[in-house]
């Protein structure tokens, strides 16, 4: 009998099969309350995106499943910050600076942060993986399948999409726990673009994925043996 989607959804994202919760610049200078980018926070909070970030976070620590937040600051200095592109030059301009060791880049309620969460810190560039420790930590923990979240679908998002599949993971994206500007923006970007390369679900889906009972076999982290966990090794796709 073929398998529904959900049940395919569920093979890859067991809590004890090898996947890692990313979620993507869900700090205070750039969803909270004081942004530096206003319309991108409203989008992430009237939308529910950062509501279900925050629940996909929850159910990652009640069964195991490790979680990476990727945050992007800036030195005070700019000292090592890219200034070759348009968009760099702007938010080097922005009331709000996602300064180092200021409130803007802590992680933003209501996600909450764990002892066991991994928190990578980045101060250049587009992308939460590309030239970050992002993608060491995803092999060393046996990852195979990866799940984006996040803002924003304008940029930040698809760059960790295309890069981790790049990288040979597979990438599942969460449509509603992810934001972009315009509003209109966000699935069409999903709809043409990252539906090509990931597979799209919802909040809710995964969550029901979750609370199926879990198989014996080492979780994330547990031994590193899974999937990329070896130097070099290559990333089993599922």
């Amino acid at each position: 009998m073929e398998r529904t989607a959900r049940e395919r959804l569920g093979e890859r994202i067991r809590p004890d099969g090898g996947v890692v919760l990313l979620t993507v610049e869900c700090q205070q200078g750039v969803v909270g309350p004081d942004s530096a980018l206003p319309e991108l926070a409203a989008a992430a909070r009237t939308s529910g995106a950062l509501r279900n970030v925050a629940r996909l976070v929850a159910a990652a620590h009640e069964t195991g499943v490790q979680v990476i937040h990727a945050v992007a600051e800036r030195r005070p200095d700019g000292r090592g910050a890219n200034s070759n592109a348009r968009l760099f030059r702007a938010a080097s301009r922005l009331p709000v600076q996602q300064h180092s060791g200021s409130a803007a880049v802590r992680v933003a309620e209501p996600i909450q942060v764990a002892e066991e969460d991994l928190v990578v810190r980045r101060l250049h560039g587009l992308s939460p993986l590309a030239g970050t420790d992002v993608d060491p930590l995803l092999r060393n923990l046996g990852c195979r399948t990866l799940i984006v979240t996040g803002v924003s679908a304008n940029v930040a998002v698809p760059n960790a999409v295309f890069d981790a599949v790049n990288l040979g993971y597979t990438v599942v994206v969460p449509a509603d726990a992810i934001a972009g500007v315009p509003a209109d923006y966000t699935p069409a970007m999903i709809r043409h673009t990252l539906a090509l390369v990931a597979t799209i679900t919802t909040t809710d889906d995964v969550l029901a994925c979750w609370k199926l009972p879990r198989r014996s076999g080492g979780s994330v982290g547990s031994g590193g043996t899974g999937g990329a966990a070896g130097a070099g090794g290559a990333v089993s796709r599922s």
